[in-house]
């Protein structure tokens, strides 16, 4: 058995099973049904929300979405809604509160200073910044995991080609942001392009995945002979496993892989704000796609940047949506225009919720062994708080979030739960559980965020 082989067994087929056989013979040693790949994915969209029309009510299981959520009521028992979630490490650092919550989002820590504008300047009083200060969370998770995949990890926007502080969520580590691909064509061409005529190179995938089991049974054979009755038990339960896995293998699906489907290329002009729609819905369905192909398990879709926003055309608003999330509380006609572009985000959301529904695997579901997080830089746009932040889970991440729940954290004077340690439960929830803190320290509770765990 070649190292390679090994790795493709436990990474691409994403399971238990461990080669060579022999270490597994002993007292530890027992049968382990396959199990899933484990993804994160970051759902982005700009400016917060209007509060007063982010409706839940009810209590923690038994809990309404109306308003700008209501899109989400109908696949409720597949998500966590959190209230009283603080981004607390971004109220401090050289940015505005567009550009502190864009490098605290993901890093959970301050923007660099930098007297050459690195980052850009701040809106507010044209004074330079720096970039972020330490890795994102996805990159964090992807150096971990993303070795065993065509892309370790995968960052896409909707018009966002604004290289400052606000046009960047990801970060390879300080000072290291990461551009997103906005041409739908071009993210085509990088997962898809080189599969060939089967449709996602699952017939090879099925080929080498039953060579690699072949090897295994042979092993069985020339170990029997050689172990007491009590390992010979533990190696025929070890052999069901085993068993079980060649079973998914010729299922047509299912299995890692198995719902794998090459997509057709897009064609659309990349930055046409009229098009904004489609480059999403194209975005959102290669994503599915190239999670279904174990292409990658990491992943961020940015819907445009915390800068200079465009307009939505296709809702018949014209102002930029930077510009309404400006406008007063009293000013009915743009916070009306707003929560309707909201609702239309919550829209997006469930639709890429459902598609990662629609994708069985095993028992369940590829959303079952996924997180979506669907978060923001600021709470509200015209107040630019990092209180309260409107941050919603979607998927158990294989068991570990317990979903269909509304959970509310108790306030401490002025302050909530802290966004730093919902951090560090997506590190558990993606098997990084050594993770105590992530990013600055000082907003870390050294544990992952209470309530949301199974």
């Amino acid at each position: 058995m070649t190292p390679s082989r090994r790795q493709f067994l436990r990474g691409a087929l994403g399971t238990a099973v461990s080669l060579p056989l022999v270490s597994t013979i002993g007292s530890r040693a027992r049968a382990v049904p396959p199990v899933f790949p484990k993804r994160l994915v970051v759902f982005y969209t700009p400016h917060g929300v209007v509060k007063k029309d982010w409706i839940v009510t009810g209590t923690e299981t038994a809990f309404t979405l109306s308003g700008i959520p209501a899109p989400l009521d109908p696949i409720k028992k597949d998500l966590i809604v959190l209230k009283n979630v603080d981004m607390q490490s971004a109220d401090y650092g050289p940015g505005d509160t567009h550009q502190e919550g864009m490098g605290a989002l993901l890093g959970g820590t301050a923007l660099l200073n930098d007297p050459t504008g690195s980052g850009g300047i701040r809106m507010d009083t044209s004074a330079p910044i720096g970039w972020g200060g330490g890795i994102s969370v996805d990159q964090f998770i992807a150096k971990g995991i993303g070795a065993v995949t065509k892309v370790p990890s995968l960052e896409l926007g909707v018009i966002n080609d604004f290289n400052q502080v606000g046009g960047r969520i990801v970060y390879l580590d300080a000072n290291k942001p990461v551009a997103p691909m906005n041409d739908p064509a071009l993210v085509f061409d990088r997962l898809f392009a080189d599969l060939g005529a089967d449709p996602a190179g699952v017939a090879r995938i099925r080929a080498e995945r039953k060579s690699v089991l072949d090897t295994v049974h042979k092993q069985f054979a020339r170990l029997e002979s050689k172990l007491s009755k009590e390992d010979v038990d533990k190696l025929r339960s070890h052999a069901a496993a085993v068993r079980d896995l060649e079973t998914r293998l010729s299922a047509p699906g299912g299995f890692v892989g198995g719902n794998c489907k090459k997509p057709e290329r897009p064609g659309l002009a990349p930055m046409d704000v009229n098009l904004y729609p489609s480059i999403g819905k194209a975005h959102m369905d290669l994503l599915v796609m190239a999670l279904a192909c174990d292409l990658t398990r990491v992943a961020s879709l940015m819907w445009s940047h915390a800068g200079p926003t465009p307009s939505a055309p296709w809702l018949g608003i014209s102002e930029t949506h930077h510009q309404l999330s400006h406008a007063g509380d009293a000013d009915e006609d743009a916070q009306k225009k707003l929560s309707r572009l909201k609702y239309w985000y919550a829209e997006q959301f469930a639709y890429f919720v459902r598609a990662l529904a629609a994708i069985p695997e095993g028992e369940g579901t590829m959303l079952d062994n996924t997180v979506v997080w669907w978060c923001s830089e600021i709470s509200v746009g015209n107040s630019h708080s990092h209180k309260d932040m409107p941050f919603v889970l979607a998927g158990s991440c294989g068991g570990y979030f317990k979903t269909g729940r509304f959970v509310q954290y108790p306030m401490s004077g002025d302050k909530g739960a802290s966004h730093n340690d919902l951090l560090v439960s997506l590190c558990h929830a993606m098997g990084r559980t050594e993770v105590k803190s992530f990013g600055n320290p000082m907003y870390c509770s050294g544990a992952p965020l209470s309530g949301l765990t199974a």
